[in-house]
């Protein structure tokens, strides 16, 4: 399955429907005088987020949406009906920025958020607002507004509490198996997770938190090679990210080096994610003799200068990994709490 993560697409709301002119004529009234309504206000386009979706795939194979347009006014006083809103169910974590500007309209943060995109243009005005004691018959009546359109980019943006950074191989897919019920594709070859996939790790019965196995980070992925961009953006939301590394690479390759390589992408899309909370997890500890591993993780420490938290696991093995999910859990409960 394709991973759809931006879609563009336009939306026009409705037009106001347009008052009218029209005069009393009733058998045995001799001074009938004006009656003209109002015409309905134009429907709205509004975006609801919908926790069941996952994807934009829909706003693929449809571009264009339009609310209806109000009715006309007609005698009686009577107002025309107001046109339809268009509603547009999107993922939760969907950003709604304006094309032509850039500007960011809005963001559905919530299931059964609503945002109004487009407004629908106001009814006219019939001719009974005109009448005074000097215009007993006037025949002037405004036509209804246009609604308001635009053109739109929505960019969606997972909700996870922890996001996995790291090259491709490093075990981000095997460690979110192994701590979830999330089954991204496993394999010994780059790119196997071609779409962020997202486990809910249940610490215990009454306390989880969300992991977002991210595709792996190549040399140039701030200019959009590999997979590029379109999923670095997916760390924005993440309260703390794993930085996960393979203790011993099987090409050979030092491991500090390969999480210096994936931080200097990380600092070419955004300074602010390497500033943001970010722990080392060095992962397969099983490939290290047991007498071994502290020291193979107070080494690549040393050569990283890193100051964080870091954890020697195996998602193969299960090494590690309880302790890893705890203490995940316990700083973000510590996070929540009011100050």
């Amino acid at each position: 399955m394709h991973f759809v993560d931006e879609a563009r697409i336009r939306v026009q709301a409705g037009d106001g429907g347009h008052g009218v002119v029209h005069f009393r004529r009733e058998k045995y009234v001799p001074k009938g005088g004006p009656d003209g309504g109002d015409g309905g206000d134009g429907g709205n386009v509004v975006l609801v987020g919908d926790e069941s979706l996952a994807t934009l795939v829909d706003f693929r194979y449809q571009k264009s949406y339009r609310a209806e347009r109000g009715t006309d006014g007609a005698g009686q006083q009577r107002t025309g009906r107001s046109g339809e809103d268009c509603v547009l169910p999107v993922p939760v974590g969907t950003q709604v920025f304006n094309e032509e500007t850039g500007e960011l309209v809005g963001d559905i943060v919530a299931d059964g958020q609503h945002l109004v995109v487009a407004r629908g243009g106001r009814g006219g005005l019939g001719n009974v607002h005109f009448k005074s004691s000097t215009n007993r018959t006037p025949r002037q009546s405004t036509e209804g507004k246009p609604g308001e359109g635009y053109a739109l980019r929505l960019e969606l943006r997972l909700l996870a509490h922890v996001g996995l950074v790291g090259l491709p191989n490093a075990g981000k897919s095997s460690l979110v198996r192994a701590v979830s019920a999330a089954r991204p594709r496993v394999a010994d070859y780059p790119f196997t997770t071609l779409q962020p996939v997202l486990g809910v790790v249940r610490v215990d019965p009454e306390r989880s938190f969300v992991m977002a196995d991210i595709p792996g980070l190549i040399e140039g992925a701030a200019e959009g090679a590999g997979l590029g961009t379109r999923f670095l953006r997916q760390l924005a939301r993440n309260k703390l990210l794993l930085h996960v590394v393979d203790i011993a690479p099987p090409d050979g390759s030092e491991p500090a080096a390969n999480v210096r390589r994936v931080e200097a992408e990380l600092e070419k899309y955004d300074p602010e994610l390497l500033g943001r909370q970010r722990w080392l997890v060095a992962n397969k500890m099983d490939l290290v003799p047991e007498s071994d591993r502290q020291d193979w993780l107070d080494l690549l420490a040393e050569e990283l200068d890193w100051t964080g938290p870091v954890y020697g696991v195996s998602a193969e093995a299960g090494i590690g990994l309880r302790r890893l999910t705890t203490d995940i859990m316990s700083e973000l409960e510590r996070e929540s709490e009011p100050e």
